[in-house]
């Protein structure tokens, strides 16, 4: 129903929702944007909500609940142990992933950490699609170590490839032939990359690199943190899925794997998250030490409110006039960057529209930070809040220097159901206007910055007065306009 045609002739995607609830924005003078960033050490973590006028950094954790998901916090059990709430959940997820077991998490990444500790050894590896910042520092503390099994497409920016984020089963062979079977931890696919566009990963991909996993006895786990946006691009690319039901596609893709873990910030649209699985002594193992980090088992750290309403949550994304609304307008976005000549991502993808900072920033030195510098040329000259996704998201390498990001990407995030058409259309005005004049922009460099996840903490400062020439053009190209 989203895919309306307009008398018109425009093309534009349609909310399946109306808005009940409201909650003021500003939109500060563009001096207060760059003494903002400034303070921030051109981070755009570290901005203060009071001074951004969309928030476009994540969708972890600040997309809209629905109206059921709001009154279902009030019909809670909030018992410590045995609680009711915590069996309405278990039963849902039970119905949906077809699995026995689950425990619950405060968040996406103590599954990671869970994981990490039970299944990593020193010496071992974890292939996967991509790696999640926080995914990747896990898996190295426990002395593992990640490798990457893209396909050629993954790391391309401009691609017609429907599935870039897939496996490449045929390294994932050549890797267990060679290393043994005994020296992979996990396998892991990110069902829906988050480093490189929100890009998915088809339904055959994960039925076969299960089916690799289980002739060689390896564990096959799947992090389904993005999986709603993943869903309906199984539904609406992979043609031999078309006529399958969400439900009817979520059912085999989880009998693909022995553990299924997310972030409920992301799927289900509340704070928490949690670990599926089958597998009794996995389990077993992991409920061991659940107390130890997060609580007891029936709600592991989270709030019995939000575990009712990621009950209706989960049940809500297996509906897929809700799990569109996000790849429709992002669609919308980036293809009309696109006609404006913007380097983005494409296919679009799932999560937000990517700007393909590499080539948007072409003339400034990948060691100072092109995504970063991006990030913060755009805060400025709209008060939008984008996330950094190339070398300052890396790890530094042990000799000290940068380890270059195979993509850099500025990311702006559209959480669900959260903003307007009219609000995404002046993001792609003030990226336009800001493409025009990409020349002015200058690099960054750190001044702080952190060992672990600098990207997090980390402060920067402009190599040059750059910002201050931007900030006089916008002046002189839009007057007193915010």
């Amino acid at each position: 129903m989203a895919n309306i045609k307009f008398f018109l002739g425009e093309e534009i995607p349609l909310e399946m929702h109306k808005v009940r609830m409201v909650q003021r924005l500003d939109l500060v003078p563009i001096e207060r944007r760059l003494a903002a960033i400034e303070e921030a050490g051109n981070n755009t973590f570290l901005l203060y909500n009071k001074d951004i006028y969309l928030d476009m950094l994540t969708d972890s954790g600040v997309n809209a609940m629905s109206d059921q998901q709001t009154a279902s916090m009030l019909v809670v059990d909030d018992s410590y142990a045995g609680s009711a709430t915590f069996t309405r959940l278990n039963d849902k997820i039970n119905e949906i992933f077809g699995k026995k077991y689950f425990l619950p998490v405060h968040q996406g990444r103590a599954c990671e950490n869970l994981l990490s500790q039970y299944f990593v050894k020193k010496g071992t590896y974890v292939p996967m699609n991509y790696h999640f910042t926080t995914t990747k520092a896990h898996i190295m503390i426990n002395g593992g170590e990640v490798l990457e099994l893209l396909m050629p497409e993954a790391v391309k920016p401009t691609s017609s490839e429907p599935f870039k984020g897939n496996l490449n089963l045929d390294e994932l062979q050549e890797l267990i032939a060679t290393a043994g079977a005994e020296k992979i931890a996990f396998i892991r696919i990110e069902a829906g990359t988050n480093l490189i566009g929100g890009q998915p990963v088809a339904l055959d991909n994960f039925i076969e690199a299960g089916k690799i996993a289980n002739k060689h006895k390896i564990p096959f786990i799947i992090d389904a943190s993005l999986l709603a946006d993943n869903l309906h691009f199984i539904k609406t690319r992979e043609e031999k899925y078309k006529n399958h039901s969400i439900r009817e596609i979520t059912e085999i893709l989880s009998k693909t794997a022995d553990v299924i873990y997310f972030s409920a910030r992301k799927l289900g649209h509340v704070r928490g998250g949690g670990i599926i699985t089958n597998d009794e002594t996995i389990y077993k193992n992991l409920l061991e030490m659940l107390p130890l980090y997060e609580g007891f088992s029936t709600y592991g750290g989270m709030s019995v409110r939000e575990m009712e309403a990621m009950t209706i949550g989960l049940d809500e994304t297996m509906d897929e006039e809700m799990i569109n609304q996000g790849p429709i307008f992002i669609k919308f976005m980036v293809e009309e960057l696109v006609k404006l000549g913007v380097p983005v991502i494409t296919p679009p993808g799932g999560l937000g529209a990517h700007l393909n900072a590499m080539e948007f920033l072409s003339h400034i030195p990948q060691e100072q930070y092109r995504a970063g510098a991006l990030g913060s040329a755009l805060y400025i000259a709209s008060g939008v809040r984008g996330m950094e996704r190339g070398t300052i998201s890396e790890e530094r390498e042990a000799d000290g220097s940068d380890h270059l990001a195979a993509i850099e990407l500025l990311r702006l995030a559209l959480p669900r159901r959260v903003f307007t058409l009219s609000q995404i259309k002046y993001t792609i005005d003030r990226i336009a206007w800001l493409y025009e004049n990409r020349k002015l922009i200058g690099g960054l460099e750190f001044y702080e910055e952190p060992k672990v996840l600098r990207f997090f903490f980390g402060k920067l400062r402009p190599t040059s007065d750059w910002q201050q020439k931007l900030v006089a053009k916008f002046k002189a190209d839009f007057g007193d306009s915010l």
